[in-house]
């Protein structure tokens, strides 16, 4: 079974519904147990990253995270489910740093590129040997954001350029991220919710 943690941020039914075309069982919950035990565990996020990161803390999440990562469990971060992976990020209004998830010890920043936010279909390179995106590595895939990852991190990453070179993917042992949306992917982000499947 594939849980979708359920905190307040992402498009739920649209991630429930491309996860549900893997052949999966799909639930959406902010349960714990069934998050923590799940074959699976896929967080979303839309927005700032210091909203998400108060609704996760909220339910827990950022716990469950850590514990899935800690026992090897697979979990995958979509858009800002994947900057909250990381040790923090920073914000339009403030210039904040705020606390992330702390997987990875980077920090999240603002593109530095003409247009945002950066919307639309964009291509990835792939550097490591990658089991997310076999397959599909010559593919574009759906982004909406502003900030990103810049430094590298996991032992298979995925990078676009918008502006400047950011981390639009990163394979990393049990834990998956994802700065585009796979669920608004096409093809090709239902190839990728397979991959991922298939390492369950």
């Amino acid at each position: 079974m594939i849980a979708i943690l359920d905190y307040g941020s992402g498009n739920l039914r649209s991630a429930q519904r491309a996860f549900e075309r893997s052949g999966s069982e799909v639930v959406v919950t902010s349960d714990r147990d069934v998050a923590l035990n799940a074959s699976g565990l896929v967080v979303p996020g839309v927005g700032a990253f210091a909203a998400c990161m108060r609704g996760l803390v909220a339910i827990g999440g950022d716990e469950i995270v850590r514990a899935r990562v800690a026992a090897k469990r697979p979990t995958i971060g979509i858009c800002v489910g994947m900057q909250i992976l990381f040790r923090d990020g920073d914000e339009y209004a403030t210039n904040e740093l705020h606390k992330g998830v702390g997987i990875w010890q980077e920090s999240i920043s603002k593109l530095e590129a003409p247009i945002l936010p950066h919307m639309g279909w964009n291509t990835v390179e792939v550097t490591g040997g990658t089991l997310l995106l076999k397959g599909i590595e010559d593919q574009a895939f759906y982004f909406v954001h502003s900030f990103a990852a810049k430094s590298k991190v996991g032992t298979a990453q995925a990078w676009t350029t918008h502006g400047e070179k950011f981390l639009s993917a990163v394979e990393d042992g049990a834990i998956c991220a994802t700065q585009f949306h796979p669920e608004k992917s096409g093809d090709a982000g239902l190839a990728l919710i397979k991959n991922w499947v298939g390492m369950l």
